[in-house]
């Protein structure tokens, strides 16, 4: 065995950091492909080009208040004591132009949103009026100029930054993108993932196991987790972990898709073919094997020329820790998402009980959220990697990290959300 291979984890587990560095030093560069989509169906897609803005938002000054378009100066210094009075000269209608102009001692009534008529430069709030007849208002409270007023370019100026390339769009930004006149974006291309299930025992979820059969559990779960990354989940079907099956299924898989997972065949055993299938599919073949992590720790990495294979753990509970945390950074990078979006969003919950670790080694802890009155707290919710109850049952997970040997009762943690 070489000391290439000693490095990537035949000859000592890797640390979790380590294993992310390399699957981030593959992929670096490979974006897919980008596409034309309407506004109306880009929600949640991440943009391939950076988007100034073509005009001015808004494109005219409008009022952000119901009230009166007013002339600043003439309500300079008007108060509840000595309020000033103003002649209703005209009202903006909602879609339609403004009409006539505000002179000295007048004002127009107006509504949110409407047009700032000529010669007004502020609008006074109507609670800070009086009505005193159908002509005539009092006004009890000056207003600045430009007072509850946005002006042309005030929301984003024609030619200013509207959203970076690598941006996810979410609702406010297709509201952005609409205000701007935008009919289509171009995205990148969603992420193709081909999910295969190996192993002679395992049968469709929807047949009844015989003796020593068990049903496929990680196919609908990894196609929901990377529905859930952005992508688009290529179940294929369950194939025998004879090496003459395996290596064509896995091959055509490599084919027909960007990235490819098979579950199970990934740990060290006589009847494991993911490594071996891997080299052959190669170069670069095989990168990681094995990584310092509880559950997850038989990760298979490798490359066949620019697509990405994972070997998952058979084990339900394992397979999805090993998604979390290095199938989605590499998603992410295929699919041009900017490095700094937001972490996954978490609570801050005190540790119930005490928990052990073995030093070197990073575990990643299931836990149910309950409510109490100093905030919350997070029940460690313990089970085998193969009891896919402790994943359904958690409302989030933490990390204990390498260099900890366990946490104490009370603890406080960082609980990341599944949801």
């Amino acid at each position: 065995m070489n000391s290439t291979r000693d490095m990537l984890g035949r000859g000592g587990l890797l640390s979790v950091r380590q294993a992310v560095e390399v699957i981030t030093a593959q992929l670096a560069g490979r974006t897919l492909a980008s596409e034309s989509l309407p506004l109306a169906e880009a929600f949640e897609r991440i943009l391939a080009t950076r988007l100034l803005s073509p005009v001015n938002l808004p494109a005219e000054s409008r009022s952000t208040m119901d009230g009166f378009a007013v002339r600043a100066t003439d309500t300079f210094g008007a108060s509840q004591g000595s309020p000033c009075y103003l002649t209703i000269s005209g009202e903006v209608r909602m879609g339609e132009a403004p009409q006539g102009e505000v002179a000295p001692g007048n004002c127009h009534k107006i509504p949110t949103g409407g047009l700032l008529p000529t010669g007004a430069d502020a609008v006074v709030m109507l609670e800070d009026t009086v009505e005193v007849d159908a002509t005539m208002i009092e006004i009890v409270k000056g207003v600045p100029v430009w007072g509850n007023v946005i002006r042309p370019g005030e929301d984003i100026a024609a030619g200013a930054l509207a959203l970076d390339a690598g941006s996810t769009l979410r609702p406010q930004d297709i509201g952005l993108l609409a205000g701007l006149g935008m009919a289509s974006v171009e995205v990148y291309r969603q992420v193709r993932v081909g999910i295969l299930s190996t192993g002679d025992e395992i049968v469709p979820h929807h047949e009844t196991p015989r003796p020593g059969q068990i049903r496929d559990i990680n196919s609908l779960a990894l196609a929901g987790q990377v529905r859930q990354a952005g992508g688009i989940p290529h179940i294929l079907p369950i194939v025998s972990d004879r090496e003459e099956i395996f290596l064509p299924a896995l091959r055509e898989a490599v084919a027909a898709n960007d990235l490819v997972l098979f579950s199970g065949g990934s740990s060290v055993g006589a009847r494991d073919l993911g490594e071996r299938a891997i080299a052959t599919l190669g170069p670069p073949g095989i990168l990681v094997h094995g990584v310092a992590l509880k559950p997850g720790k038989p990760i298979i990495f490798g490359m066949s020329g620019p697509t990405p294979i994972f070997g998952l753990p058979g084990h339900p509970v394992s397979a999805m820790v090993c998604f979390d945390l290095f199938v989605r950074p590499a998603m992410a990078l295929l699919a041009g998402r900017r490095g700094d979006d937001l972490p996954l969003p978490h609570v801050t919950a005190t540790l119930r009980r005490n928990l052990n670790s073995a030093a070197g080694r990073r575990d990643i802890v299931r836990v149910r959220l309950e409510q109490s009155d100093q905030g919350w707290v997070a029940e460690p919710v313990l089970g085998k990697s193969g009891a896919i109850s402790t994943l359904s049952r958690a409302h989030g997970w933490f990390v204990i990290n390498e260099s900890s040997q366990g946490l104490t009762e009370n603890s406080l943690i960082e609980v990341f959300l599944y949801s």
